[in-house]
């Protein structure tokens, strides 16, 4: 997803914030802390390439992407939530009421103070730019103050996300990625049992939405933001989960990027036969909207003869739908029922 950069924490800052936890008992439990460690704790996981150990369950978690906020109130952790933040769409349905409860101290990315002041025991993100430098503040720096840090795998396992942008797959995603993050968080908080019935409710979604479908010969285009240097989707990230559990094309599947950034000639030379459309309710860049970015392609020069648009096939998504998160599942149902609709399925 296209990153919004916001200001990084220095570390003076930082080590005041130090002081703060430590006078408030460090963001722990007293009672699981004079009792020793809980059954089960700690945990340590392998995460992105670091090592992260968790002594008690969190009580007081900060989750810095919407994608790790909708996993851990899906799995019924509102109670255990200071705060979120980074949001691009409304709340995925059904969660109105747990995430009413829990304060966003940011539609964007946060000040690390901001995060800070929540007094976290534990931090998640979706995204490793989320956590670096240019985005709340690197990982380390929250660590060295004891609080755990963690990151989708989904972003990092076959991912390279040292250059620019939004980083490159060096594989393809699958959803083991998104299932892998489910149960780690559930064993972080202390309820497995939680992970492992999200994670059957899921791959059984899958399963209905893809049953008997073949949707070969059918090519695709999925548009995430911007209409002037417009974020397209590669190869192998979410967007390729769900073109390949649907058995369709990706037109830019010859590109490893994760959102690359192409131009409308380009895209109109290779005149795909459906867009797949982000319906972003953030304003961080132009078009965000479904209405918008229709707008755009009706009116432009370039993109209104395009077959796709000349037969209104559009299939709008929620920005997290189209990120590695639950809502992939989400994604490979309406692009399935989208398909059928237009008669591109079987």
């Amino acid at each position: 997803m296209p990153s919004i950069a916001s200001p990084v924490r220095t570390m003076a800052l930082l080590s005041a914030g130090l002081v703060l936890l430590t006078a408030c008992g460090g963001g722990t439990d007293d009672s699981a802390a004079k009792a020793g460690h809980a059954d089960g704790y700690p945990v340590t996981l392998k995460n992105c390439g670091r090592t992260v150990t968790v002594d008690a369950a969190p009580r007081h978690a900060v989750s810095v992407d919407q994608g790790s906020t909708e996993i851990l109130l899906s799995l019924g952790l509102a109670d255990r939530m200071a705060a979120t933040a980074t949001w691009s769409d409304p709340v995925m349905k059904g969660l109105e009421k747990a995430n009413a409860g829990v304060p966003r101290i940011s539609d964007n990315r946060p000040s690390s103070e901001k995060v800070l002041d929540q007094e976290p025991d534990f931090i998640s993100a979706s995204f490793a730019s989320t956590l670096a430098k240019g985005g709340v503040a690197p990982r380390e720096q929250f660590e060295a103050l004891g609080v755990p840090t963690y990151v989708s795998p989904a972003d990092c396992t076959g991912k390279d996300n040292s250059g620019g942008g939004d980083g490159a797959r060096t594989a393809p995603l699958t959803m083991d990625g998104v299932y892998q993050e489910v149960h780690e968080l559930a064993e972080v908080f202390g309820v497995p049992e939680r992970g492992d019935a999200l994670v059957a409710r899921l791959r059984d979604r899958v399963k209905k939405a893809t049953e008997g479908i073949d949707a070969s010969g059918t090519s695709l285009l999925y548009w995430f933001s911007d209409s002037k240097a417009p974020y397209l989707a590669g190869c192998c990230g979410a967007p390729g989960i769900i073109t390949g559990e649907l058995g369709a094309e990706n037109v830019f599947d010859d590109t490893h990027e994760e959102w690359p950034q192409i131009s409308w000639e380009t895209v109109a030379d290779r005149n795909p036969d459906v867009l797949v459309i982000g319906d972003l309710s953030r304003r961080a860049q132009t078009a965000e909207s479904a209405a918008k970015k229709i707008e755009f392609l009706e009116s432009d020069p370039v993109t209104r003869n395009m077959d796709a648009v000349r037969h209104k096939r559009y299939i709008l998504l929620s920005g997290q739908a189209m990120n590695p998160t639950i809502r992939t599942v989400e994604g490979v149902e309406r692009v399935a029922a989208g398909l059928r609709g237009f008669g591109l399925a079987g």
